[in-house]
């Protein structure tokens, strides 16, 4: 066990520049002709999560400058972002608006808007908002709504779409 002298109110704690740099290597064997290797290698490299995704609308959001932001960016949605929607009023009096509430949270942003919200996505085109809502569907399921399958007659393959019919339900 490692301990550390106190520190005086307010000093500054050393910063090591990775993750067990600052542990002391064990000494080598007995009868070791070499210099003690680092720490092992990793045996599986690691594989960054990516969280966020980019996306063009196919008409684009309108602003009341007459703006047009197509290029935005959707982020990988949370549990949170499915249930806090379920809370709000107007998805208790029409279930079909969750998703324009669940897009309004999970796009962090499009075109120069500062900032997007339910207000924003409740005012685009319905081909927009078709295209968010798959898109949605895409980035959380990971590929994992399509199934390949045999046409039965011509013996073709096809995929088909195997997720839920609406945003949250996957």
């Amino acid at each position: 066990m490692r301990r550390s002298a106190a520190r005086a109110p307010g000093s500054a704690v050393p910063q090591t520049a990775a993750v067990g740099a600052d542990l002391p290597h064990p000494a080598p064997a007995a009868g070791a002709d070499h210099a003690p290797a680092g720490p092992p290698a990793d045996p599986a490299p690691r594989r960054l999560l990516r969280t966020e995704f980019p996306f063009e609308l196919p008409r684009g959001y309108v602003d009341d400058a007459g703006t047009v932001h197509r290029e935005g960016v959707m982020r990988l949605s949370t549990a949170r972002d499915e249930l806090v929607p379920l809370r709000d009023v107007r998805v208790q009096e029409n279930p079909a608006y969750l998703s324009v509430v669940l897009l309004g949270r999970v796009i962090t942003r499009l075109g120069a808007l500062p900032m997007v919200h339910d207000g924003i996505v409740e005012n685009m085109f319905a081909s927009d908002l078709a295209f968010l809502q798959d898109f949605y569907r895409q980035i959380n399921a990971e590929g994992h709504t399509r199934a390949a399958v045999q046409c039965p007659h011509c013996s073709e393959p096809f995929e088909v779409e195997l997720g839920g019919s609406r945003l949250g339900e996957s």
